[in-house]
């Protein structure tokens, strides 16, 4: 039986570690909080009481951590030094990708194989095992990456070498930003014009402004009821956490030397947004803002 430690058991990771667990593997969980513990137990992972008990004797380590200090510390101090050089480390936090190519230098060097892997999909498809991953590994190490993600996994993209994968999700989020802030827009402007929002949804789903945030997330209630504008925003991905995402996008592109305005605007809405109290509603709530609501 493979053997899974799982570490980081937040919104995204309690969903992923259960999924490790319904797959039939053996999962050694840790988090800090203890009501995240219990959930996972629960959902048949195991408590232990520190990093270093989950990952001794390991197949594969999964980390779903808020940050990149997060990330660097809990692999130098906690990972590297307990678990089998046979292991498998797999980090899908969503980071910069200084860090993440920081930690994968450091795991290799220590003669571990290292994958950043951040995924897509939000809480539900956490839950479901149904997110999208994107790889970033050495190509060698692909195909066992991709097995360890499987049971999480809707699909699994290799991006390309170490720090690819988050520079892939960044990049990802950065369109879904500012595509959900256009969305948002034209559907104020449809009812301010008197045009029914739910009719406007209609035509554009069969138009060129069709778009995932229009089809598939509808910010406006009704439309696609599996979306959080449907359960008054709440679920899903919270509007903090890609206040969180567009932060390391334009740390990125100002890294780079890359020019991304949108992407800034985006960033500043989101988080005004956030400032007003709108932190943990989902992104799409970004709609109320542009109708002149409060949080």
């Amino acid at each position: 039986m493979t053997r899974v430690a799982f570490i980081g058991l937040g919104n995204m990771g309690g969903g992923m570690a259960a999924n490790q667990a319904k797959a039939g593997r053996e999962v050694r969980a840790f988090d800090l909080s203890a009501a995240a513990l219990d959930k996972a137990a629960a959902a048949g992972c195991a408590k232990t009481a520190s990093v270093a008990e989950a990952v001794t004797g390991a197949d594969a380590i999964v980390t779903m951590l808020p940050a990149g200090p997060h990330v660097r510390s809990v692999y130098a101090e906690q990972i590297l030094p307990n678990a089998p050089k046979s292991a498998l480390l797999i980090d899908c936090s969503t980071i910069d990708v200084e860090s993440a190519r920081a930690v994968a230098a450091q795991a290799k060097a220590a003669g571990f194989r290292f994958a950043d892997a951040p995924v897509s999909g939000g809480t539900a498809a956490a839950d479901a095992g149904a997110l999208a991953f994107m790889v970033g590994c050495d190509e060698a190490d692909f195909a066992a990456v991709e097995d360890i993600i499987g049971p999480m996994s809707r699909v699994t993209l290799r991006a390309g070498d170490h720090g690819a994968g988050q520079a892939a999700k960044i990049c990802n989020n950065m369109v879904l930003g500012i595509s959900m802030i256009g969305v948002c827009e034209a559907l104020a402007l449809a009812e301010k014009l008197g045009l029914d929002p739910v009719k406007f949804h209609e035509i554009s789903s069969q138009s060129s402004g069709q778009c995932w945030s229009l089809t598939s997330y509808c910010p406006w209630p009704g439309p696609v009821p599996t979306a959080p504008s449907n359960r008054n925003y709440e679920g899903g991905f919270a509007t903090a956490m890609m206040l969180k995402d567009l932060k390391l996008a334009q740390e990125a592109a100002a890294k780079a030397g890359a020019s991304t305005p949108l992407g800034a605007t985006a960033e500043g809405l989101y988080a005004l947004y956030d400032r007003l109290g709108g932190g943990g509603r989902d992104f799409s709530a970004i709609l109320e803002l542009l109708r002149g609501k409060a949080p």
